[in-house]
């Protein structure tokens, strides 16, 4: 595939589409080709014609099959700033975070406040950061995503029929996802599953919360108590069993036992004296993945907890022994 050039594409290009992004619609490819292109202009090329594939004309809809040659226009857009690169550190903490890649997948351990991409005043996110540590790879996308103050694991495809594959899997509830968490009080050994329904909130400021709602969507999450620091807080062992955004932190708060450095949904007060004890962070935790692989088989990967966070916790032993 030709090279990408992100502030400007004054002249015709043609690109021969490789087989790993056959059956991608041909206006998502142009979204990912024509980096800082509006979409409006993307779609005005495409129903004017001046895009071909094989020398035709072709819909949005169209899906990509390998060896097209498809007719990139002149199209000048305004200058924009180069990316950021990831630092020397953050390249090298990124590397030796890697759990496990094949020629399909690679399962990074994602580091707490590093968030999975770009954007709302993120300029470098963990995808980005990849993109730019292997140029070699023409197709690097998330599979799912983790809130930026959650370490762990996390899927990043190197093919689309990968990308395809784990995404199904996900809808068939195929890949296995295991949190630890440190929650707020004594969790109950009997409250194994959470089931109460989410729907995203948009308050008067604009910050967008997730509640427990009737009307909300169907929401499931088992439990297993793994440590216990008396009264003070308890280690647990999450489960999601559907995949809504805020879920563990939202069921966790809704069953009285917020996360502990949680700061949309967590007790201030809490947060504040664990902080003391050596917990500055969300201490949500993306511990194991369990995933089918597109090659065939399957793998466990699993992420060890930080030192700041196993740190913490033997704090909470020594302030109960003392």
């Amino acid at each position: 595939m030709s090279e990408k050039n992100s502030n400007s594409h004054a002249s015709v290009r043609f690109v021969e589409i490789p087989a790993d992004l056959e059956g991608q619609r041909i206006d998502n490819f142009l979204r990912t080709e024509l980096k800082g292109v509006p979409k409006s202009l993307i779609y005005r090329i495409l129903r004017k014609g001046e895009l071909r594939v094989n020398k035709k004309r072709v819909k949005p809809e169209y899906k990509l099959q390998g060896g097209d040659l498809v007719r990139i226009p002149p199209i000048r857009v305004a200058e924009r700033a180069e990316a950021p690169r990831p630092s020397d550190n953050l390249q090298q903490l990124l590397e030796a975070s890697i759990l496990y890649e094949d020629k399909d997948v690679l399962v990074v351990n994602k580091p707490s406040g590093l968030a999975v991409h770009g954007g709302s005043g993120v300029s470098l996110g963990l995808i980005e950061a990849f993109r730019q540590m292997r140029p070699e790879c023409r197709f690097l996308e998330l599979v799912h995503r983790l809130d930026r103050d959650t370490s762990g694991c996390i899927m990043i495809a190197k093919k689309r029929s990968a990308l395809k594959f784990m995404h199904e899997a996900l809808q068939k509830s195929r890949i296995t996802k295991i949190y630890n968490a440190l929650v707020d009080g004594s969790w109950s050994e009997r409250k194994r599953r959470i089931d109460a329904p989410l729907r995203k909130n948009e308050l008067k400021s604009g910050e967008r919360v997730v509640r427990v709602q009737a009307d909300g969507k169907a929401s499931l999450t088992e439990y297993k108590v793994l440590r216990r620091f008396k009264r003070m807080a308890t280690l647990v062992e999450a489960r999601p069993i559907t995949g809504r955004t805020h879920q563990i932190r939202v069921h966790c708060q809704f069953a009285g036992h917020p996360i502990i450095g949680d700061e949309k949904y967590g007790e201030d007060e809490t947060n504040r004296w664990m902080k003391e004890k050596g917990v500055k962070r969300l201490f949500l935790h993306a511990a194991e993945l369990r995933i089918p692989l597109p090659g065939g088989g399957r793998v466990v990967v699993k992420a060890p907890l930080e030192k700041q966070l196993l740190s913490a916790m033997d704090a909470l032993d020594a302030q109960e022994r003392n």
